[in-house]
């Protein structure tokens, strides 16, 4: 190999290390995101489930089909 070839490669290779570590990076944010969206639609169905138990439902609407069904 010539040393033109080598220093091409070495510099794909950069760029592609590069790229790498930037999406990793990418993943862990969104990982955290999705892990605090998880966390907030939880909550949202335990209290919608409490409100709908605490209306003096027996049932909560969630757990029936809709009407159309």
């Amino acid at each position: 190999m010539t040393d033109q070839r080598i220093t091409d490669l070495e510099e794909q290779l950069a760029h592609l290390t590069r790229a790498v570590e930037d999406l990793s990076d990418i993943i862990a944010r969104q990982d955290g995101e999705l892990t605090l969206l998880t966390n907030r639609v939880r909550m949202l169905m335990e209290r919608e489930a409490s409100r709908e138990q605490g209306a003096g439902g027996t049932v909560a609407l969630s757990d029936q089909r809709p009407p159309h069904w």
